[in-house]
């Protein structure tokens, strides 16, 4: 098959794009999505304002 010998080289390369095209599908299914939900948001505004209130303090 292509001139290449043993059954693992071409395993090898069937593999790599079979990762490729389920990369590329992934990327296009979460292509827009947000990083960060609105909960994670408030969470993290919550820590910043507990944290300046910690800095006042010292």
């Amino acid at each position: 098959m292509l001139g290449l010998e043993g059954t693992l080289v071409p395993l090898g390369m069937i593999l790599t794009l079979l990762s490729t095209v389920l990369c590329i599908i992934y990327g296009l299914l979460n292509w827009n999505k947000g990083y960060i939900t609105d909960e994670e948001l408030s969470q993290e505004q919550q820590w910043n304002e507990e944290e300046k209130h910690v800095e006042e303090q010292l």
